[in-house]
């Protein structure tokens, strides 16, 4: 009998067909790429790039992680923000930024694929561009993400690298979260990501990883099969603060389930995000509870189904796997 599963954030209806339940193994199947073109990302090529923005840097003064600008950028950082309206419309220009960051001098496809030292170095520098972003009054969000493999929206070239775009806007899905956890924390006076961090550990069924500071799970109603949550187990709504000494768990930890997800699925595409609460800049009617109510987390989802009509129309997702049993097999795999 398939079941209704309900997020509890979002108060989203996921239907877990267990009809056309498929077993975790039958997701391992190799998924084709495109002709890949040249690689501008590549050490040696960075005349191919638009210029750098910020780098890291080895001992010898070569770059470990490079962050450009796009070369089509979807919002650019030129120009006076300005809103407009006619009738039921509402119009911004384009200001924001749009970075590629870069994440190693080598030709090398699946940051999972890197060291822990290297993946420590991408997410310090997710941490710099954020905050030297906040500093622009203009910037309300900035949204960090990963497609990999062209079934994701890769491209054509297989070098690791991730995206970060920074709007004058909150975003609708980050609104709909935090919509989410401020219902919850009016009604519970608690974070709803933290009562499932200590509901998920306490049954341990859909627990993928955990080390100190992070747990790895299978959500509850989950879209898509395989889809995982990476959270700090210490409350905090801003990413970046993970500067402040757990960046070397969380690359530790990323590349483990990256890992797993890479040799156990013959090497999916995928898209990962890093949720994270927007600048918090004070006016009337500010959000006062948000940080006591939002948890950042990143959220990975393996492309291995499609998302068809009755999703598009419905709002509901259709996921052919149970959450306990992907959980379990990725959990039990040692890779």
């Amino acid at each position: 009998m398939p079941q209704l599963r309900k997020d509890p954030i979002l108060g989203r209806w996921v239907i877990i067909s267990t009809e056309r339940a498929k077993r975790p193994e039958d997701f391992s199947k190799p998924i084709s790429n495109p002709p890949e073109k040249e690689c501008p990302f590549c050490e040696g090529r960075e005349n191919l790039t638009p210029g750098e923005i910020f780098s890291i840097k080895d001992s010898q003064g070569k770059w470990r992680v490079r962050v450009v600008s796009a070369k089509k950028p979807f919002l650019q950082k030129e120009g006076q923000l300005w809103k407009k309206g006619k009738g039921p419309y509402d119009l911004i220009n384009g200001v924001g930024s749009h970075e590629i960051i870069i994440e190693t001098p080598y030709h090398i496809a699946n940051i999972a694929d890197l060291d822990e030292s290297q993946i420590k170095d991408v997410l310090s520098t997710y941490c710099i561009r954020f905050r030297e972003i906040e500093k622009d009054p203009l910037i309300k969000y900035v949204l960090i993400f990963k497609n990999y493999g062209w079934g994701a929206g890769g491209g054509t070239v297989r070098h690791a690298r991730s995206q970060l775009i920074a709007t004058p806007v909150n975003l609708k899905r980050v609104k709909e979260e935090l919509e989410g956890a401020k219902f919850y924390y009016d009604y519970h006076e608690r974070c709803v990501f933290c009562d499932i961090i200590q509901q998920e550990l306490s049954d341990g069924s859909r627990v993928v990883l955990e080390n100190d500071n992070f747990v790895v799970l299978v959500p509850f109603a989950p879209r898509f099969p395989f889809e995982v949550w990476i959270l700090p187990k210490k409350h905090s709504p801003d990413f970046y603060k993970i500067c402040d000494g757990n960046v070397l768990e969380l690359a530790k930890i990323l590349k483990q389930t990256l890992l797993k997800m890479k040799i156990l699925l013959n090497d999916p595409h995928y898209n990962y995000i890093i949720h994270t609460a927007p600048f918090r800049r004070p006016y009337p009617g500010y959000w006062s509870t948000i940080e006591e109510d939002y948890h950042w987390h990143i959220e990975i989802t393996p492309h291995l189904t499609r998302v068809a009509g009755f999703e598009w129309g419905s709002g509901f997702y259709i996921c052919p796997a149970l959450p306990e049993e992907t959980a379990k097999f990725l959990r039990e795999k040692n890779v």
